[in-house]
Formats: C-alpha cells, sequence, structure tokens
C-alpha cells in the first residue's frame, strides 16, 4: 500500500492506496472523560483534505454481535465512505471494475473509530469484526436497489486476523477472482447524436461500448425519457436548436430546445449526482469584445442567442457541469465551410459578410475537448472551446475554402451584413474566445487553418 498523504485539513488527513480511488482517512477524534467526538463526514474540510464530493444519501450501520463476523466482499454500483462508532473491523477491498488499471488489486486497513475508507464504485468490500458488539457504518451516495447491479468475490481470498465465526451462506458462495463477473463502468448518455458534434463523438469514442447515442427521436430533450439514471455517470448533451434566424418567428421552438431542456438535465444531473455537459454558442455575446473570456456577462442579439444562454445558465445549476462554448462548428453535416466548399465546386461566386470575426471549430477538436474535460477531471464549470489559430472574417474563411478546393479566393465578394441583408437575426460582429482556461487543463486545439485542409481533403 502506498502512503502519498496531502497536506493535513481539520478533521482528515488522506492516504491512497494500491487500488485506484480507494482512500485511506485518519480522523481527528476529540477525547475527555466522557469518552470522544469525530466528524465523521465533514464535506468542506474533508473535500479540501482530497476525497471526492460523493454525495452520499444514505447512512447504514452494520452491527456485528461477535469478534470474527467476517463479511463481503461486495461490490455494488456506488460509492461508500466506511468507518465504525463502537469496536474494529478489519477490512478488506478488491478492485472489480471492468475499467480500472488496477482490476483485481487487493487492500486491507485495520478499522478503528478514527479511521475511514473511501470505497468507489465497483471495489468490493469486506470486513471483519475484531471486538465484540462492533458498530460498522457507511455512507453510500445512492438508495438500495435490488434491481441494480452487483457482483462480489470469494472472501477466501483475504488472509483474515481471526478465524472466520460466522459468514452468511451467500457469502461462502461467492465465486473466485478469476471467475468474478467486473463492474462495468457507468454509462455516458450522448444526446442530439445525429449532428455534427454527435458524430464526432460517435467517431472518437467508437471502441467505448459504455457510451449511448441517441438521436433525438430516441431521446427527446425537451421531454426526457425515463433512465435507470444510476448507470450513467454523464450526459453530454449536444442536442439544440440551431436555425439562428427561425429562431426569429418560432421563439418557443427555439426556447423549448436551447433553455427549458437543459434546465431538466441539470435538474437529473443534480437528482441523480451525474456530470453535465451542455454546448453553448459564441451567439449568447453582443460581440462588442474582440475576445470574450468565460467570465464575460451574457449579452445576446437574437431569439437564438437568449435562448443559448438561458441554457448556459440553465446547465450551470448542475453541481458537476460542464458549460462548452463554441463558435462556427463543421464536421459531418451543414455547416459554412461545406456550403462554401459546395459553392466552390459549382463555380459559384457568392457574397459573404465580411463584418463578422472568429474562429471556425473542427467537431472533432470539439469532442476531443469534451472527453478531455471528463476524463482529465478538470474542475467543473465553463470552457470556451474551438480550434485555435487567428481570427478571421467570414469572407476570409470563405476564400480560404475556395483556395482548399482549387477555386479562385475572387470569386467570392466581401459584403458587409447590412449589404447581404438576408438575415432574420442579428449576429455579434466579434465571434473568438479566449481558449487559455481550456489550454491549462492540457487540452491543445488545432490549428482550424490545418483541420480545415485536413476537411476538404476528405
Amino acid at each position: 500500500m502506498t502512503a502519498n498523504m496531502t497536506p493535513e485539513h481539520r478533521g482528515a488527513r488522506v492516504r491512497t492506496t494500491d487500488i485506484d480511488g480507494l482512500l485511506i482517512i485518519n480522523l481527528d477524534l476529540h477525547k475527555d472523560a466522557r469518552g470522544w467526538f469525530k466528524e465523521n463526514w465533514q464535506r468542506q474540510a474533508f473535500v479540501a483534505a482530497g476525497l471526492p464530493d460523493f454525495g452520499p444519501v444514505q447512512n447504514n450501520i452494520s452491527f456485528n454481535e461477535k469478534a470474527g463476523v467476517t463479511r463481503g466482499l461486495h461490490a455494488e454500483p456506488w460509492d461508500k465512505f466506511v468507518s465504525v462508532a463502537t469496536g474494529a473491523v478489519f477490512g478488506a477491498w478488491c478492485d472489480l471494475r471492468a475499467d480500472s488499471p488496477t482490476y483485481g488489486a487487493t487492500v486491507t486497513q485495520r478499522i478503528e473509530p478514527d479511521t475511514a475508507v473511501f470505497v468507489p464504485r465497483g471495489v468490493a468490500n469486506g470486513f471483519q469484526a475484531l471486538h465484540d458488539a462492533t458498530s460498522y457504518t457507511y455512507l453510500v451516495n445512492d438508495h438500495y436497489s435490488p434491481e441494480a447491479s452487483y457482483t462480489s468475490v470469494n472472501l477466501n481470498m483475504i488472509d483474515w486476523p481471526l478465524e472466520p465465526s460466522e459468514i452468511s451462506a451467500k457469502d461462502r458462495q461467492h465465486p473466485q477472482l478469476a471467475d468474478a463477473t467486473p463492474m462495468p463502468p457507468r454509462k455516458i448518455l450522448v444526446t442530439g447524436a445525429d449532428g455534427q458534434l454527435g458524430k464526432a463523438l460517435r467517431d472518437a469514442l467508437r471502441n467505448h461500448n459504455h457510451v449511448e447515442f441517441c438521436s433525438r427521436k430516441e431521446f427527446d430533450i425537451t421531454a426526457p425519457p425515463a433512465r435507470d439514471w444510476r448507470q450513467y455517470q454523464a450526459i453530454i448533451n449536444t442536442a439544440a436548436y440551431n436555425d439562428v434566424n427561425g429562431a426569429e418567428t418560432d421563439r418557443a421552438g427555439a426556447w423549448a430546445v436551447n433553455a427549458a431542456a437543459p434546465a431538466k438535465l441539470a435538474t437529473i444531473a443534480n437528482e441523480h449526482n451525474l456530470t453535465l455537459v451542455h454546448v453553448s454558442s459564441d451567439y449568447i455575446f453582443d460581440g462588442q469584445h474582440e475576445i470574450h473570456g468565460e467570465d464575460e456577462i451574457a449579452s445576446p442579439l437574437s431569439a437564438y442567442g437568449a435562448s443559448k444562454a438561458a441554457g448556459d445558465t440553465a446547465a450551470q445549476t448542475a453541481p458537476r457541469h460542464y458549460v462548452v462554448r463554441t463558435s462556427w462548428v463543421f464536421g459531418d453535416g451543414g455547416n459554412f465551410i461545406a456550403t462554401m466548399a459546395a459553392l466552390a465546386r459549382a463555380g459559384k461566386k457568392p457574397k459573404v459578410v465580411c463584418d463578422q470575426r472568429g474562429r471556425p471549430t473542427d467537431a472533432r477538436d470539439l469532442a476531443r475537448g469534451i472527453m478531455h474535460l471528463l476524463d482529465s477531471g478538470a474542475p467543473y464549470g465553463v470552457y470556451n472551446l474551438s480550434s485555435d489559430g487567428d481570427t478571421a472574417s467570414r469572407d476570409e474563411i470563405a476564400m480560404a475554402v475556395f483556395i482548399g478546393c482549387g477555386g479562385d479566393p475572387a470569386d467570392v465578394t466581401p459584403v458587409s451584413s447590412a449589404e447581404y441583408g438576408q438575415d432574420q437575426a442579428a449576429r455579434p460582429a466579434e465571434s473568438t474566445l479566449d481558449l487559455s482556461k481550456i489550454k491549462a487543463t492540457g487540452f491543445q486545439p488545432s490549428n482550424w487553418r490545418a483541420s480545415l485542409a485536413l476537411y476538404l481533403a476528405t
């Protein structure tokens, strides 16, 4: 067992172990002539000390009449925080998580009132009472259900300090490690899976069988269908009402999808301790700043922008959220670059606005960035995410497309938005997003010009 101690905080000191995510906690006991007092769970201090903010919802106590009572090894689809109120136990754990780098590893630890253990979902848990009248207590972050997915491993794999005096018939029948059923990882639900970003996520995660991709028909975010949410870890919401001009006359439709639906997903995430990833837009801003940071206040110019701003805010009410603001996405589907490429190949000479500036975003960058946030455990919050590179106007991007298609950039005629005059909805003049925050997490987007060249070549 390794023992990497974190800085001391009031009430808890945390050690890592040979099982990934299994943590040993030393608790402060405040003793006097009457006995002792401890803070068995103190969210603020314990999270500061390095424990996950795992959101317990149920407290259970196992009373053990005699020393030698032995229980386990049970793996449940929830996290546990175990300790004792009286007596002492010899705790034992075996990693049964299918996706864990420490699968099959075991850890043991004597637990007295000044010790606790955080047990991640899918790590099999067992213990032996070392004293008579031992009260073993554990907090869990989901309610017990007989329909939940459980697994187990035989307790004879552990060298127990006492001869087991009481073992249930069920515990005696648990399989050996070689025959144990691994606990599958929690699923990720992707909405809007037929859109550009959804397709990019499908491609990026094609080898991951724990991701559920849903089209609007399969999962309508305006009326989320029932799911056994305890089997999920995250929702990635890529579904959106994207008709910017149409939203001016169909405001209710845009609001239902872009504003009210993210609020419903945030409620689900809050109730079931899920991470919500929600994709927002540069259109929440009025474009008065050349660069938009994550702390800029929304100032939408259009009904579409207002609906996206409302959804952006609603998604942030989920305690575990990544709100990802992006701009000018291109991928497998209809988009500005695809339209320009079709015009270039058809020999057309389009008029393109020259007073809207920003960076295009390769849908593959967006997909990679989202998975980076989830996989890296980056702090929850709002992140700008686009492709990197120089800021360009719409007409300059169109010219780059024409060049990439072997056409003449002079075929693109720059015009002002007023001259173009075909848009019902106002657009922000400046859409460039500051990428420093997401880069600080270790993610590097591609240069949009390089991505554009690859996109046009395929």
